[in-house]
């Protein structure tokens, strides 16, 4: 199997991985795009330098993919609104956050 193969199946699996939706709901227009940029690629003076792109590409979609990954599982509270943050925050030190009365207005 070529090297240029290898990276393919490497970007497209990444990609899949990376993905939030669902298998049967993926956009297929993604992997397609990639499948002929390394098809125009292929067999050309250019191949080398391509393939050296590809190969940083795939590094900085499996970077991003475990940065996503750590940041959830060692700070989960990175996506909550900052009054769910205090909320959370609070609760973790055994208090509750006491009730506004201008909210309630």
């Amino acid at each position: 199997m070529s090297s240029s193969t290898i990276t393919y199946r490497a970007v497209i699996r990444e990609i899949n991985r990376s993905s939030v939706s669902a298998p049967g709901t993926r956009n297929k227009v993604i992997a397609s795009s990639f499948r002929a940029l390394f098809d125009k690629k292929r067999n050309t003076e250019e191949q080398a330098r391509f393939d050296h792109d590809m190969k940083n590409t795939f590094i900085f979609l499996h970077s991003q993919r475990m940065h996503k990954e750590l940041l959830e599982r060692y700070n989960p509270l990175h996506d909550l609104t900052p009054e769910e943050r205090i909320k959370a925050t609070a609760r973790r030190v055994g208090l509750d956050v006491p009730v506004n009365s201008e909210k309630d207005s």
